[in-house]
């Protein structure tokens, strides 16, 4: 039986698991640098080589139980992969009391699960990490493109975007008033995690396209954009949010595979696993 980080069986399977994990290798309309279809399975590699102790926690967040829940792997069109993506999110949601997480894939992905757990959970904020906006309604003929990941959450939800330096003019007229926090905003503004938090509450899905970070420490995305988020901000930011509000689902996406993808890799490894010690910590189900 293959699990999550290699860990014992018993910390794996569905009855003894507090987090589900589900993987989706898609990448169908990204539209430079391709290969986020891998980004699961490096993702998972990764994850197999790490330490299993968080320092900063003290704890072995793995202990709570982490299911691997399968593979979405539809990829006929960018519209059926969303809707297997949501039918799966909301058949996994049936079993309260635990948080589901999604590793992508190119960040359409995404799109189905927010639907789903937007359903579920009432005053839903969705916090996205990411150097760009994704507020499209459509591109390339498809409204489950990469570049519309958020386009419908920011219409259903309390959308609040943080690292953000790349978008289209059309996007502008989108912005959620208030609760966009640009790139070059947050490099002059020490308080700028405070700030974030305030807008944040209640339900929330955490949504983080590894772009969001500086391609110095994650380079091996689909579009990696200078400027980005440093590691020990961001993780104060989600320690924070973990700790104020509920989180009731996060997915990670665009790691994308290269010749230089290790490094983004066990970033991407640690940064899920951050926030699996988060949640076990500050979880009150």
């Amino acid at each position: 039986m293959k699990t999550y980080a290699g860990i014992p069986e018993e910390n794996a399977t569905l009855e003894n698991s507090k987090v589900m994990l589900v993987t989706v290798p898609y990448d169908g309309t990204s539209t430079w640098g391709k290969g986020a279809d891998k980004g699961p399975e490096l993702f998972l590699n990764a994850s197999e080589n790490m330490e299993l102790y968080d320092i900063e926690t003290q704890t072995e967040p793995y202990l709570q139980g982490v299911y691997l829940a399968g593979e979405v792997s539809e990829n006929s069109t960018p519209e059926a992969m969303t809707e297997a993506v949501y039918q799966k999110t909301k058949e996994l949601l049936n079993n309260d009391g635990k948080l589901f997480t999604l590793f992508g894939g190119e960040h359409s992905v995404s799109i189905g699960s927010i639907r789903a757990v937007g359903e579920k959970f009432e005053n839903l904020t969705v916090l996205q990490l990411d150097a760009h906006t994704d507020l499209r309604p459509d591109f390339h003929g498809s409204t489950s493109n990469h570049a519309c990941a958020v386009f419908e959450a920011n219409q259903k939800h309390n959308l609040v975007q943080v690292g953000i330096r790349s978008m289209d003019a059309e996007e502008a007229q989108y912005l959620p008033e208030g609760r966009v926090f640009f790139a070059h905003e947050i490099a002059n503004n020490e308080n700028w995690v405070n700030d974030v938090l305030e807008k944040v509450s209640g339900n929330v899905y955490i949504t983080i396209d590894l772009d969001a970070f500086d391609p110095s420490i994650a380079p091996s995305t689909g579009t990696p954009e200078p400027g980005g988020l440093q590691w020990y901000p961001t993780l104060e930011l989600l320690r924070k949010v973990f700790e104020k509000c509920n989180v009731v689902a996060f997915d990670i996406v665009e790691l994308m595979d290269s010749p230089m993808a290790k490094p983004t890799a066990f970033l991407s490894a640690k940064l899920y696993y951050k926030m699996l010690a988060y949640y076990d910590i500050y979880n009150n189900n």
